[in-house]
């Protein structure tokens, strides 16, 4: 190989490790910047998940001013939460403004279409029913599966949404169950027409925890009746 030939060769391999030097500076720099970023923008975020919980807790259990959180512990009592980041399942107890309980909120996710969704429903011990639904968090298929949080007649299903126990209070006397079309009685949710994989898993999610935890809220109802927060 002649001299000039090595000397491209040369300059080729130096070009090549400037480029190679080149790429993983600019991946460095980009790296640094994305947890800068995320490190950053978190409390916010954080902060933003927490004032839209607090407003839809109150949104899905209209009346009520003041609330509790509590847990439920593996002897199916309900307790109080001394460290909510410390806790992962919370249900939160609602007072009227004359500390009367208004209902229960309780949090459920499950599988959806794209991702996990994650919602909150209220429930009153008084009515026995769900009064209230609204969606957390969702990335269902835009137009088609975000009609979970945005279609009236589909949010409408949670108005009252029939979910008495049976005489031992063990169970649901009537499952909650998804539906297409008319319903023919008040404990079936309508689907969502285009949108029925996003529409069971709402209904699956809801009916899984209304069997495990209102049973349990109607255990524990004299507890959370007189445990109103003692400032408004």
């Amino acid at each position: 190989m002649s001299d000039i030939e090595n000397q491209i060769v040369e300059e080729e391999s130096v070009s090549s490790g400037k480029m190679l030097l080149s790429m993983g500076s600019i991946g460095l720099i980009a790296g640094i910047l994305i947890v800068f970023t995320f490190q950053f923008t978190l409390p916010y975020i954080n902060a933003n998940e927490a004032a839209y919980l607090e407003k839809s807790i109150f949104d899905v259990l209209p009346g009520a001013v003041t609330k509790k959180v509590f847990t439920i512990n593996d002897q199916k009592n309900i307790i109080p939460v001394t460290d909510e980041e410390a806790t992962s399942f919370k249900i939160y107890a609602c007072y009227s403004a004359n500390d009367s309980l208004i209902g229960v909120a309780i949090e459920a996710r499950d599988q959806g279409f794209q991702d996990v969704i994650r919602l909150i429903y209220g429930y009153s011990p008084e009515q026995q029913e769900i009064i209230g639904m609204k969606v957390l968090q969702s990335t269902e298929t835009p137009g088609l599966g975000d009609k979970i949080e945005k279609d009236p007649e589909f949010i409408a299903n949670f108005d009252n949404l029939n979910v008495t126990l049976t005489d031992d209070k063990k169970s649901l006397k009537v499952p909650i169950s998804l539906v297409k079309g008319q319903k023919s009685n008040d404990s079936q949710i309508s689907a969502i027409t285009g949108a029925t994989i996003s529409s069971r898993a709402v209904t699956k999610m809801i009916a899984k925890s209304a069997e495990l935890n209102i049973p349990v809220i109607a255990k524990n109802i004299n507890v959370l009746k007189h445990s109103a927060p003692q400032e408004n």
